[in-house]
C-alpha cells in the first residue's frame, strides 16, 4: 500500500486532481467529508460537539449549524482546539479504519486541506500539493464559488504559504492549466505513484 497526502490552498483545485486520481484506480479518503460523518445526527462526536459548546449549536433539523459553530471557533483560538480535539481524534480513527480496509496493493489518496498548517506530512510515503497561483485561486473562488474577493483573499491568508506547501511536497501539479491539461499532469502523476507502489511492494 502506498499513502499519498494530498494537499493544496484553497481554489487550487484538489477536489479535481482527488477525483481524477480516483478515476485512475486510486482509494480516496477525504478528511473533509469524513469530517462531517463524524459529527452527523446521532453520534458520539456530535454528542461530544453539544456537550462543549452547547445547543445553540444546532441547526432545526438536529444537524449542526457549521456556519454558527464556525463564527464561534474561528474567533477564539481556545474554542477552536476544543473542537479540534473532538473531532479529529474521530477523523483520524475514521481514516485508519478506511486505510486499513483498502488492498494491500492499493494507492490511498488522502484528502488533507490542512496537511502542511497541522505538520502531516511525514504520515505519508509521498506528499503531492496541487499548486496554482494566486490570481487563479482567487478567480476560481470568485467566479465558482461565489466567494466575495474580501473573503477569498482573507482565506487564502489563512492558509500556509504556497512556498510552505511546495517545501514538503514530494510531487507538485501545477493547476494553472486547462483541465485537460491537467488530466495530462494527473495521469503521469497517477504513473509514478503506481510506479512507486510497485517499489515499495517489491522491496519488502
Amino acid at each position: 500500500m502506498l499513502k499519498v497526502g494530498l494537499t493544496g490552498g484553497i481554489g487550487a483545485g484538489k477536489s479535481e486532481v482527488s477525483r481524477l486520481l480516483v478515476e485512475h484506480g486510486a482509494v480516496l479518503i477525504d478528511a473533509d467529508r469524513i469530517a462531517r460523518e463524524v459529527v452527523a445526527p446521532g453520534t458520539p462526536g456530535l454528542a461530544a460537539v453539544i456537550e462543549a459548546f452547547g445547543e445553540d449549536v444546532l441547526a432545526e433539523d438536529g444537524s449542526l449549524d457549521r456556519p454558527r459553530l464556525g463564527s464561534i471557533v474561528f474567533a477564539d483560538p481556545d474554542r477552536l482546539a476544543v473542537l479540534n480535539s473532538i473531532v479529529h481524534p474521530l477523523v483520524g480513527a475514521r481514516s485508519r479504519e478506511l486505510e486499513e480496509a483498502a488492498a494491500e496493493d492499493a494507492v490511498v489518496v488522502h484528502d488533507v486541506p490542512l496537511l502542511t498548517e497541522n505538520g502531516l506530512a511525514p504520515l505519508y510515503d509521498v506528499v503531492v500539493v496541487v499548486d496554482a497561483g494566486p490570481e487563479t485561486q482567487l478567480d476560481r473562488l470568485v467566479r465558482l464559488r461565489g466567494m466575495t474577493e474580501e473573503d477569498a483573499r482573507a482565506r487564502m491568508a489563512a492558509q500556509a504559504t504556497r512556498e510552505k506547501r511546495r517545501e514538503i511536497a514530494d510531487i507538485v501539479i501545477d493547476n494553472d492549466v486547462p483541465i485537460e491539461e491537467l488530466r495530462r499532469r494527473v495521469k503521469d502523476v497517477w504513473d509514478e505513484l503506481v510506479r512507486r507502489s510497485q517499489g515499495a511492494q517489491g522491496s519488502r
